[in-house]
């Protein structure tokens, strides 16, 4: 069984470790025009943060109950403020949109909602700012794929 390269772009758009620094390579390597795999991979990492706030809002605090939740979790905080708290203090909104903009593993979405979540920052302007930083990081992702195609069908011309 197949899976259809469109939903597995929604999905892997989605994951905490790939995003849509994932999402898009594979997306074209299966067959989807660039301008589109730019544009569902943005539609679906940009919906990262509201569902990670309703997470972290409601259902967090029956998991955090749990002890091996709680172990990971509280993991997962720490790892995430020693690494954005830097930029957060220093720069504030500004900071968390260069974090998330920045197509690296763990510097995305699901980090940068986690560090809002984490500093008390406004869940309005948080998710607007990530929106934004996964946009920017959609449009890197995107000249990359895009000039790598061309260079690499360039480069076939001439075999």
């Amino acid at each position: 069984m197949t899976i259809n390269p469109y939903v597995l772009t929604v999905f892997l758009s989605f994951l905490p470790i790939s995003e849509l620094r994932g999402a898009i390579p594979y997306a074209v390597a299966n067959g989807i025009p660039l301008p589109a795999a730019a544009a569902i991979a943005f539609a679906c990492n940009a919906l990262v943060a509201p569902v990670a706030f309703i997470f972290l809002e409601t259902f967090h605090k029956l998991f955090y109950r749990l002890g091996w939740y709680r172990s990971l979790f509280d993991h997962v905080v720490e790892r995430t403020r020693s690494k954005v708290h830097a930029s957060v203090e220093k720069y504030g909104y500004w900071g968390l949109m260069l974090f998330v903009a920045i197509p690296l593993p763990v510097t995305g979405a699901w980090t940068g909602t986690l560090a809002a979540w984490v500093f008390g920052m406004s869940r309005r302007k948080s998710m607007l700012t990530i929106a934004l930083g996964v946009l920017i990081s959609c449009v890197i992702v995107s000249l990359v794929v895009g000039l790598g195609v061309t260079a690499l069908s360039l480069f076939i011309k001439q075999l």
